[in-house]
């Protein structure tokens, strides 16, 4: 069975309102990860995602630059646990 890792990301800047969340899903859906990215009241967007740690990463990667039209100022990542039953990747 494959190893699976799961990663906690909290996105600072210019990153609601500039489709990120969608952007993210897209992203997160093309590598085959699982979780979900959603607007925090402060202005931040908290990206959970979980999967093979390669695709994991690439996601981040992703994250940590952004769409064209969000700006990036801050971003906050941790490893987290695992969540059983997650199936695909949500927008909330």
């Amino acid at each position: 069975m494959s190893r699976v890792v799961a990663r906690r990301v909290v996105v600072r800047g210019l990153v609601q309102g500039v489709n990120f969340r969608w952007w993210v899903a897209d992203r997160a859906r093309s590598r085959g990860v699982v979780g979900w990215a959603e607007n925090r009241g402060d202005g931040a967007v908290e990206v959970f995602v979980q999967g093979a740690p390669d695709d994991v990463a690439a996601v981040e990667r992703d994250v940590r630059a952004g769409p064209r039209h969000a700006r990036v100022d801050a971003v906050e990542a941790d490893d987290a646990e695992p969540r059983a039953g997650l199936d695909g990747f949500a927008r909330r």
